[in-house]
């Protein structure tokens, strides 16, 4: 009877994941070769022209938390409201 995925012990090669040899290792190649030879794209999210910068930032427990209470992407949500605050500081100087 075949194990099924929650009774597989990890680390241990089966059928689906056989171990990896000596030649499968000098067979291998990159991933981004792999997939320029198949003019595939690279999965995931592509390189953003405009990479954020990330920093370190002390603010209010109240802040944050009212930001986090809006649910996934609060991050984003207060980048928005911060990038629109300089705008607004830029229109009234």
């Amino acid at each position: 009877m075949a194990k099924r995925k929650s009774e597989r012990i990890y680390g241990v090669p089966d059928e689906e994941n056989p171990e990896l040899t000596e030649e499968a290792m000098r067979r291998s190649i990159p991933a981004k070769q792999f997939f320029a030879e198949r003019g595939l794209p690279m999965p995931g999210r592509p390189k953003s022209e405009a990479p954020k910068v990330s920093v370190s930032l002390r603010l209010d427990p109240d802040v944050v938390d009212g930001f986090k209470a809006g649910g996934p992407g609060w991050q984003t949500r207060m980048n928005a409201v911060l990038a629109q605050s300089l705008k607004n500081q830029k229109k009234s100087a």
